[in-house]
């Protein structure tokens, strides 16, 4: 017996020294498993940024499509323009507003804090809305501020061929620095309508799409139609775009640029949330293109190609509200009754706003529909999962959940139409609002900018016009040959 008790002791001693060593080891794995989380939520929101960055592309090329020849130099000017400005005013002031935390003697109305912030490695910044994520405040400032930029794209679709190129500048600077941080605050940023209400909008049917559909409205009603649009009986005449490929490449873009929009604004990698809302997006975005297929077909018995674009983009802002909070056959209809919506939209508004590629309804009427959606589609487990709200009627029997989507529409809609409309009525009573009827027939690119988009399509070409042999020409001023020489064709 007395044999086993040094066996013992020293059995105990080494348990002892080694309980040290061990607890280090578990502190060190958690340490790096902490430290890996961080890095995958970084990198996540980084790339996800990009790709809503890239939208800016797709909003281009979308805009350039839908317009005429004369004025597609002015649209690829007006949207580098529009994301550098909006740059410095939402780092400035907007990200603080719309993030910040609430000072102690404001009403939860808009943030306070962080206002023209520097970063560097370890740097903190007190965001309370996005606590939950471990990105870094420079990733989540990035990520937010591209969203903002596409906001202000919005408004600038409705306005195209016949706005003053500083009217971009001087709108946009306001809007990205108050207007949209104003919205985001309520409904991303931990405000009276997110975090007391308890409305639900994942990544942004309002604060994105219907805060940019608004004001471009409020824009529009001061600016007026471009010429040749109606006649004395306000019967509308089409106005086509001269490039439909361009326009469907732009939508192509963009429904690839929303799988950094809606996935991305998890916020986070690591609880995998993100590859659920990925098959919630592509599932609407295809509802609505097939939807808007089918009844363009029905009405005009023509499968338009604009529309069919429209119904993808209409299904895509639909589902940005919910599309961390439904199922994937919920998303499927969310998709489809907005292709149905953004045709029937088109043709309802057509007749008395001149809306160019249709931004009203695809981001205005099918942003609102998203929004409500929430109200009726959201599952519960959702709704706890994401900490915001609770579910829709159609899993709880209540109306709560779309009375309070109902009131951020609401409360969202009047609050930027009056700023809007304040804002734009003040520019077209200072410098105005748009170019000149001469300018306006001319084309933006050169009354604005001094050169042409396609200038082959405009301006003689020096030492004549080469062409096949028998094939007209498609210079409407061809330069003068020089005497005694023939133009030179190539044989077809």
């Amino acid at each position: 017996m007395r044999r086993k008790i040094p066996f013992v002791l020293t059995i105990s001693v080494l348990l002892c020294l080694a309980w040290p060593a061990a607890a280090m080891a578990a502190d060190a794995d958690q340490t790096a498993h902490q430290a890996a989380g961080v890095g995958a939520d970084t990198v996540w929101v980084i790339v996800a940024a990009v790709l809503v960055m890239f939208m800016q592309a797709g909003f281009a090329m979308l805009e350039v499509g839908f317009s005429r020849m004369k004025n597609v130099g002015t649209v690829v000017a007006k949207v580098i323009t529009n994301f550098s400005v909006a740059s410095i005013a939402y780092w400035g002031v907007g990200f603080a507003l719309a993030f910040g935390a609430t000072a102690t003697w404001l009403f939860p109305v808009i943030g306070f804090s962080g206002f023209f912030p520097t970063f560097r490695p370890g740097s903190v910044m007190d965001l309370p809305a996005m606590s939950a994520s471990a990105a870094p405040a420079a990733a989540k400032l990035m990520f937010q501020f591209v969203f903002c930029a596409v906001s202000l794209a919005i408004v600038w679709g409705t306005m195209i061929e016949r706005t003053k190129f500083i009217v971009y500048i001087l709108f946009g600077i306001p809007f990205a620095a108050v207007i949209y941080p104003l919205i985001s605050h309520q409904l991303f940023g931990g405000g009276f309508l997110q975090a007391t209400l308890g409305a639900q909008d994942f990544a942004g049917s309002t604060v994105v799409h219907l805060t940019g559909a608004t004001a471009a409205f409020a824009g529009l009603l001061l600016l007026g139609p471009r010429i040749g649009k109606y006649e004395r009986r306000r019967k509308p005449n089409a106005i086509p775009g001269h490039n439909m490929p361009l326009a469907q490449l732009g939508v192509l873009i963009l429904w690839f640029g929303w799988f950094g929009f809606n996935p991305g604004s998890t916020l986070n990698a690591t609880n995998l949330h993100f590859a659920d809302v990925v098959i919630t997006t592509n599932l609407a975005a295809a509802g609505g293109a097939l939807a808007a297929l089918v009844t363009v077909w029905a009405r005009t018995r023509a499968l338009d190609v604009g529309m069919i674009g429209n119904g993808a983009i209409a299904a895509l802002v639909a589902i940005t509200a919910p599309s961390g909070y439904v199922e994937p056959w919920a998303a499927l209809v969310i998709g489809a009754v907005a292709g149905v919506i953004v045709v029937f939209g088109v043709f309802a508004i057509d007749k008395y706003l001149d809306d160019p590629v249709g931004c009203l309804p695809a981001h205005g009427l099918a942003g609102i529909w998203g929004t409500l959606s929430c109200g009726l589609f959201t599952v519960p487990a959702l709704a706890k999962f994401n900490g915001v709200g609770q579910g829709g009627l159609f899993y709880t029997g209540s109306l709560h959940q779309l009375g309070a989507q109902l009131v951020a529409v609401s409360a969202s809609f009047a609050t930027v139409f009056v700023l809007s409309y304040a804002l734009f009525w003040a520019i077209k009573k200072t410098v105005g609002l748009r170019v000149s009827a001469a300018e306006e027939m001319e084309g933006l690119d050169i009354s604005e900018h001094g050169m042409w988009g396609y200038p082959e399509a405009f301006m003689p070409v020096p030492g004549g016009v080469y062409r096949p042999a028998g094939f007209p020409t498609i210079n409407p001023h061809p330069a003068p040959e020089p005497s005694g020489l023939r133009q030179k064709e190539v044989p077809a």
